[in-house]
């Protein structure tokens, strides 16, 4: 059923988003579109349902009201498409510590392997990528954190998902690190790819990056309040 549409093509829309927990309102009337070439920057204070929203927005969580559609169908009819589709990366590194990386990194792409035709190779020159190189086949349990995160982080290069949804992916993370993340970030979004992702790292020098503060938003009826391109966003 995938060829309903170009495989590369992004189309997620969200109108009036509902969300409470806990009897406090986490956003309301929330309404916003994600195509090619967009990045998409959460804010707001802890607690403001940054990654609430980013499980949302990956069809992982489903306690809201108002609608998010996938090229104009509705996520729950189409999911097992849009899965193929996005790329969720969540807060932990979700790996499996007693696995090496080349294991890890087989186990997270699998979804994807057979239909893009991932070779091995490919996996390990992704974790060379992340300077991971001759760590391969060491346990992820003796690997640091920040290790750790390059381990889950190295699927960005295979997984041709041209939706990323990354929950704080700076985490742990070296100069080296952030620096590798950032281009990566970059890149994709040049080649038509989209970006939402949360994160308290100042992403800099990318042109169609825009902030939706959630905090702002609970506080002021009007949406365009809440939003800022990469320039406000400094100020």
């Amino acid at each position: 059923m995938l060829d309903r549409y170009d495989n590369n093509s992004v189309s997620l829309a969200a109108t009036d988003l509902f969300c409470e927990r806990d009897d406090r309102v986490l956003f309301e009337s929330l309404s916003f579109a994600i195509g090619n070439g967009d990045l998409l920057q959460l804010a707001g204070p802890n607690g403001a349902g940054k990654t609430t929203l980013l499980r949302l927005l990956a069809g992982l969580n489903r306690d809201y009201d108002g609608e998010l559609l996938w090229h104009d169908e509705p996520l729950d009819d189409v999911f097992s498409e849009y899965a193929a589709r996005r790329l969720y990366l969540g807060h932990s590194a979700a790996i499996k510590r007693a696995l090496t990386p080349i294991e890890n990194l087989r186990w997270l792409v699998s979804p994807w392997a057979e239909q893009a035709n991932i070779s091995d190779d490919e996996l390990w020159q992704a974790l060379e990528q992340v300077e991971l190189g001759g760590y391969e086949e060491t346990p992820c349990n003796q690997l640091s954190a920040g290790q750790q995160r390059r381990v889950g982080l190295a699927r960005l290069d295979v997984v041709p998902a041209p939706l990323w949804i990354l929950d704080e992916p700076f985490t742990a993370l070296d100069v080296y690190g952030v620096e590798w993340l950032e281009q990566r970030i970059q890149r994709h979004v040049e080649r038509n790819g989209a970006v939402v992702i949360t994160s308290h790292h100042a992403l800099q020098n990318i042109p169609s990056l825009q902030r939706l503060d959630l905090g702002l938003l609970a506080a002021s009826p009007s949406r365009s309040d809440a939003v800022s391109d990469a320039e406000e966003g400094a100020s």
